[in-house]
């Protein structure tokens, strides 16, 4: 409750307008009062009803996502947890592929095991061998004592291959042979070691193209291509952006009253995120530090809002919107056959692939 007289003062006006929910003069009006306290206990019960769903659904990491494109992504890992073949993961930089590994790895039978990541593409071409397969002592200079490879360090759990692109033509023999038969010999060494490895690989390169251009080998590719998972870029998943920022936001230190204004939910949603998820979560975590105010603005993301849509462009995100939306429930209800997809849908079989591709439901 305030006085009149305080309104005319700066600093009063400007806590008001930041971080109070209303205000009332002196002597207030009650029945305005009582109304706004049953409008405000109203909100705030639906406040923490939503909070308690973003828990449940993104405890310990989880995949958050509500989109057509993710929910087939889940779908997808849930019948991974069967099995123990060899994922290919692909999409671009930042769009999650180390935690969809992880949660492949929790859900499998070697969850009990190591989860071992390793960025191919980090590794010093005269290390590759000897990081993935371990050395002996003496086995060349300064091995001072015997070291474990990647792959052994990973017996009975999962290996994740990251860049797979990256790893150089005459490692990638090794890595085959590995592959095929489940056994490895250290460098220094010529006795076999049979290990039980689960091989997750993943590339944001197209890896056909490696294939063709001689910078991959094809029996390799095969070998780990035996299912892949294909993540969808942040910029096609509609409201998972504004869902993914505000867990962001909750994460942030000191950030439990600040909240991103209708300004900056049209742009985050307008913006095309070349860095994906990784991108969001920088851009989320610098505007909670720089922000003057309660509400983050399209400034404190270093966003510019843009103009809005044409009608054009309207009727082309609705149109987008609804062809995913018909092909995943397509897919689902055909538990992914694309020749009963094909015909529920009255496409051809190279468009539907088309289609799946554009749209990252392969």
């Amino acid at each position: 409750m305030i006085s009149k007289s305080h309104l005319n003062n700066d600093a009063v006006r400007y806590v008001l307008k930041n971080y109070f929910y209303d205000f009332h003069t002196s002597p207030p009006d009650f029945t305005r009062l009582q109304f706004m306290l049953g409008h405000a206990l109203g909100m705030a019960r639906l406040c923490d009803t939503g909070r308690a769903a973003v828990t449940s659904f993104d405890s310990n990491e989880m995949i958050l996502g509500q989109s057509q494109s993710m929910h087939f992504l889940k779908q997808q890992m849930q019948k991974l947890s069967r099995c123990q073949l060899p994922v290919l993961i692909t999409g671009e930089s930042g769009t999650g592929k180390e935690l969809v590994a992880r949660k492949l790895h929790e859900a499998s039978e070697c969850a009990e095991g190591p989860f071992i990541p390793v960025n191919c593409g980090a590794l010093p071409a005269q290390l590759v061998q000897s990081e993935l397969f371990g050395h002996e002592k003496g086995a060349f200079t300064g091995a001072t004592q015997r070291k474990i490879g990647k792959l052994e360090a990973a017996h009975n759990g999962s290996l994740f291959l990251d860049e797979i692109g990256d790893l150089p033509l005459e490692e990638q023999v090794n890595l085959l042979r590995f592959l095929q038969e489940k056994t490895i010999e250290r460098v220094g060494s010529h006795e076999s070691i049979h290990l039980n490895v689960r091989i997750i690989a993943a590339t944001h390169v197209d890896l056909e193209a490696a294939v063709k251009e001689g910078r991959f080998r094809e029996d390799l590719y095969f070998r780990l291509n035996v299912i892949r998972l294909k993540i969808p870029p942040l910029r096609q998943r509609g409201d998972d952006i504004l869902l993914l920022a505000r867990k962001f936001l909750q994460q942030q230190e000191g950030s439990n009253r600040l909240d991103f204004s209708e300004q900056a939910d049209v742009a985050m949603l307008q913006y095309r995120w070349p860095g994906n998820v990784r991108e969001l979560l920088n851009r989320v975590q610098r505007a909670s530090v720089m922000t003057t105010g309660r509400y983050i603005q399209p400034i404190d993301l270093e966003i510019d809002s843009g103009p809005p849509p044409t009608e054009g462009e309207c009727l082309k995100v609705i149109r987008e919107v609804a062809e995913r939306e018909a092909l995943a429930r397509a897919l689902n209800e055909s538990h992914g056959k694309i020749s009963s997809v094909a015909k529920q849908l009255n496409v051809s079989r190279a468009t539907l692939y088309r289609l799946l591709d554009k749209y990252s439901l392969l």
